[in-house]
């Protein structure tokens, strides 16, 4: 029996997973019909570059919305979009596909509550998770893991893992400052909320199995450097230029943002049976 004391936004951000998004929100609406709260799903297509949003549409999910725009933005850029629909005062998010196993859901709600946490981070690094990955990406996370510490203070071992959950409350403070829209978004929240004095952040344990090219690959080449890059570029906003500190601060990016990328909906699609 699921309880009216809290409700729980799922934002699912998806990117060319017409092959998989179907069958993987429907393994997430079981898990999520086990817990203890009442809930909504909310996918968000980046970018309408495959049959994923048609795929959806046709399936009519239960408690589901479903929102697309025509040009890809980005992974950060689609969780803003699912943060601003977002109806339950717990929000959590988790990406699309097969790596992370969504019975970690339940997980992270638990840890919420046994910590009264502002946020829980799922965690690879946690001691208890069980992970399958190469130990060149180790070492990657782990100096990761360093450079952020170094930089910002910030002491969780994992700030990229794509599970996280947040009190409503957050959201709402963190959300309007928010400018990455690609590679290190998950970071950025972390950055601004403790900048806004939201400290109880904690770590869960996660099961995880990643399928990725080898290091060498041009395209995770090409994402570490993007992930270098866009920390930098959240250090001098944070450190140098005090701006999330500010949210008036962000007028002018907005306005550039906004011309930049109209919309932001060009399909917005609802399945909201109870």
């Amino acid at each position: 029996m699921q309880s009216t004391h809290h409700f729980l936004s799922l934002i699912v951000p998806s990117y060319k997973k017409e092959e998989t998004i179907v069958s993987n929100i429907r393994r997430l609406q079981e898990v999520l019909n086990t817990v203890r709260y009442d809930h909504e799903i909310i996918v968000v297509v980046d970018g309408m570059v495959d049959k994923t949003f048609q795929k959806l549409k046709k399936a009519k999910l239960d408690k589901t919305t479903i929102l697309a725009y025509k040009r890809n933005q980005g992974k950060s850029y689609g969780l803003r979009v699912g943060m601003r629909h977002a109806k339950g005062d717990y929000v959590m998010f988790i990406d699309a596909g097969e790596e992370i196993d969504p019975n970690g859901i339940s997980m992270l709600l638990e840890h919420m509550e046994w910590y009264e946490a502002d946020i829980i981070v799922g965690s690879k690094r946690h001691p208890a998770s069980i992970v399958h990955y190469s130990v060149a990406r180790r070492i990657l996370s782990l100096g990761y893991y360093i450079l952020v510490k170094m930089l910002f203070g910030i002491t969780i071992k994992d700030t990229q893992a794509g599970i996280k959950i947040f009190r409503k409350k957050v959201i709402s403070k963190v959300l309007p400052r928010l400018v990455e829209k690609r590679f290190t978004g998950d970071l950025e929240i972390l950055v601004v909320a403790r900048r806004l004095g939201f400290k109880r952040m904690y770590e869960a344990p996660i099961k995880l199995n990643y399928h990725f090219a080898g290091l060498s690959s041009a395209a995770t080449l090409s994402t570490i450097w993007g992930m270098f890059i866009d920390t930098m570029a959240i250090f001098y906003r944070d450190k140098l230029l005090d701006y999330y500190s500010y949210p008036t601060k962000r007028s002018r990016i907005g306005r550039t943002i906004k011309k930049i990328v109209p919309g932001p909906y060009m399909h917005v699609g609802q399945n909201t049976s109870q």
